[in-house]
Order: C-alpha cells, then structure tokens, then sequence
C-alpha cells in the first residue's frame, strides 16, 4: 500500500510540475498567420508601446456619419484567436457611430513579446491610453468589450484605467479556479487573472454575457461574476466558441449608459 501510495505521489507531483512548465503554451495558444485574412483597407494599424516590444492593433471607424468625437469600443479576443478574423464581426457598433480597437496579444501575429498576464496587461493599458490620444476619437467613451481571455484581461484593465463600461462574454472567474477544474492547485498558476475580483471592485456599468450550455468556461462562472458586478446574467443560446455576436444584448446595455446616440 505504502509503495502504491508513493508511486501516486511521484505521479501526482510530476504532473503538477508539467502544468507548471507548460501552462503558458496551454493558455496562450497562438495560432499561426498563415491563411489568416488580410486588414481591411479601412482598418487602421496602430502599433502600441510596452515594455520591450510593440504589440498591434487595428482601428476600424464609425460606419456612415457619426460623432466628432467616436466613442470607442476596445475588443480584446479569445486566446486562441487572431485580430485578423476580427473585423467583419463589427459592422453593427460602426453603424451605431463607434469606432472600434481590436487588440492583438503579446507574441501574437505581428506582435513582438510573449504572452502573460503582465504583457497583457500592459498592452491593455496601452491601448486605453492610445485612444485618449486621438482627436477624432472620445476618451470619456471607451467600452471595454472582452471574450474569454479577453473578458479577463479587460476586467484586469479597470484595476489601473477607468472605461466607461466593461462587457464580458464567456469569461472565467480566475485561471486559478480554471486550474482546479484539471486538478492543478491555484498556487502553481503563474497568470492569475483574477476577473471575479476586478468585478467586485469596478464601479462602471457591466454587462455579463454567457452561453447556457459553454463546454470549456461553464455557465457558473458567469453566475459567480454577474453576482459579483450585481447585475442580471444574459444567457446567450450556445456554447464556447459557437456564439453568435451579442449585439442586440449589447446595444441596448450601450443606450442605457448613453453612450451611443439613441435612435
């Protein structure tokens, strides 16, 4: 008994250093360029500064006429996404008048650097910053728009920078809590994306988004984050990767804040 139980120990102990090696390749898995498609001929490309790298993002404008001054809606993608695959998915908030800043991971596509929660993070920050910097674009309206990882890495923006809104579809609670789920303790975690608590403190309006039936972040994570941000959870009719974009959910949220124009 005695040799069995040092043998599941030996094993136990192995695979939590394996999880501990690898875990920046399994939750940053960047895809490979080839046959992505190419920018828009109206996307902007705008290369954001930290430290030790520049990390890219595209600016596509406001569909029609629109403000002077757009507000800006900063989409942070899935961690197994490229900008790339983007653009034709925001045609409908370039037509309420927003321009919107879709922004690339450190180590992904173009971008210089590696993936982590602090190289994400500054590249958020940096992002949120850039658009204070444009004249055609309105700092007091940057929605913070995340999915999945994005969600995190959004909500992990409010603890340093002020968006006038946060929308988080799909997202986890804590990489920790997602670390457990495949039996790896919360302390082996290197990256902890502590959304649940980013919630909690944010003041801002929120939106929660959700599939009902998500087969990799399940639904009780969008609970947990909904009671957190006291609002009510936005069930959406799909999974993980399979949902549609929440638009209808979205604009009326953004109307409400008025932060876009109402019809």
């Amino acid at each position: 008994m005695l040799r069995v139980l040092a043998i599941l120990f030996v094993a136990v102990l192995a695979y939590w250093l394996l999880v501990f090696l690898a875990q920046r390749k399994i939750a940053f898995p960047a895809p490979p360029l080839a046959g992505a498609p190419p920018r828009p001929a109206d996307a902007e490309q705008v290369w954001l500064e930290i430290p030790g790298a520049r990390v890219e993002a595209w600016l596509l404008p406001p569909l029609g006429a629109g403000d002077a001054e757009a507000p800006v809606l900063l989409f942070a993608h899935g961690n197994g996404e490229l900008i790339d695959y983007w653009p034709p998915e925001f045609d409908a908030p370039r037509r309420w008048g927003m321009a919107v800043l879709l922004v690339e991971y450190p180590g992904y596509g173009r971008s210089g650097g590696s993936p982590s929660e602090r190289s994400v993070a500054a590249t958020m920050e940096a992002a949120f910053d850039w658009s204070g910097t444009r004249a055609d674009l309105d700092a007091r309206r940057v929605v913070a728009y995340g999915r999945s990882l994005g969600g995190a890495a959004l909500a992990g923006l409010t603890r340093t920078r002020q968006p006038a809104a946060l929308v988080l579809e799909s997202t986890f609670t804590s990489a920790r809590d997602f670390a457990r789920r495949v039996g790896a303790p919360g302390f082996l975690v290197r990256d902890a994306f502590d959304t649940l608590t980013a919630v909690e403190r944010f003041r801002g309006p929120i939106l929660v988004l959700h599939g009902d039936h998500d087969e990799i972040v399940p639904t009780e994570h969008g609970r947990r984050l909904a009671a957190a941000a006291r609002v009510e959870l936005r069930l959406l009719p799909c999974g993980h990767n399979d949902c549609p974009r929440p638009w209808r959910e979205m604009e009326t949220f953004l109307r409400a804040q008025h932060l876009i124009e109402g019809r």
